[in-house]
């Protein structure tokens, strides 16, 4: 590392092929103070431009590059399996500290919250006013996989991600909901600020219409035991209903075609839990536990 000191955090960096923004992201990681003691970078779909503009910048920096599309949480499950230190901290290509400091953040974070498994960070976008830093903390269900930081080992036990190409309305809540399942905890705290470089425009984006809707009936069928198969119905006709009031009807029917077949391809992960279970993380979804060290 350029920086003489460190914090023992490796940062984990996800990216598919944006060379130019993860080019960024990984400037302003190592331009924090201190900064992470590692820094991992994942290239999803065979995209060897992206990775070689990494080797030429950051020679130095290790790249995994995916020969498939395993999406941003299977890029994390990769380079998990390599990090080096106990705390990991994770990022998309486009999304990166606003605070130089934010590794020292992360470090105090778990020792004042030991039973945190997972600390999320407060993101903004472009366009929206970034607020103070505050020492504002609470006890949620499911967090950002691009703006938070891990305790390894617990990521470990919760057994990963579900590899998806696209994964929106999947990824983390699902991490998140077997994570519940363990006992773990998931903080988030207003100390730690990301600012996510995009006005989320790309969410109208067809495949990610459809994804959003076949990914929480793949939810429901993973997770949800078959007395809450309702609930998760009611799930999918909401995300549907919200989609077409909002003007994003190119790829709902594609979405729930792709339901069927996106289930049988994944049905060896199937290991529903408790209906007490997925219930409690339903209702802490709706309302966070405020927090004090």
């Amino acid at each position: 590392m350029d920086s003489a000191v460190t914090i023992p955090v490796t940062a984990i960096v996800t990216a598919y092929r944006r060379a130019d923004e993860l080019v960024r992201t990984l400037r302003l990681l190592r331009a924090c103070e201190p900064a992470p003691a590692e820094i991992l970078v994942h290239v999803d779909g065979d995209q060897r431009a992206c990775a070689e503009e990494v080797a030429r910048e950051f020679p130095d920096i290790p790249v995994v590059v995916s020969n498939e599309r395993v999406g941003p949480g299977g890029g994390r499950n990769r380079l998990m399996a390599v990090a080096r230190h106990e705390l990991v901290a994770s990022f998309d290509d486009d999304s990166y500290p606003i605070d130089r400091d934010y590794f020292s953040r992360v470090e105090r974070l778990f020792a004042e919250f030991p039973d945190a498994w997972v600390v999320d960070a407060r993101v903004y976008h472009l366009n929206e006013r970034i607020e103070p830093d505050a020492t504002t903390a609470e006890w949620v269900a499911d967090f950002s996989g691009g703006a938070c930081a891990y305790r390894r080992r617990r990521y470990q036990e919760t057994g990963g991600y579900v590899p998806l190409p696209t994964a929106y309305g999947m990824e983390e809540v699902d991490f998140g909901l077997r994570l519940h399942a363990l006992g773990g905890r998931v903080l988030r705290s207003a100390r730690l600020r990301v600012f996510h470089h995009t006005d989320l425009a790309h969410h109208a984006d067809p495949a990610i219409t459809s994804g959003s809707i076949v990914n929480l009936a793949l939810l429901t069928y993973l997770r949800y035991p078959l007395s809450m198969w309702a609930v998760g119905a009611g799930q999918c006709l909401n995300r549907i209903q919200w989609l077409i009031r909002h003007g994003r009807r190119r790829g709902v029917l594609s979405g729930v075609a792709a339901i069927p077949w996106t289930i049988v391809r994944h049905r060896h992960r199937r290991l529903p839990l408790p209906a007490p279970t997925v219930r409690s993380f339903l209702a802490l979804r709706r309302r966070a536990i405020p927090a004090t060290p």
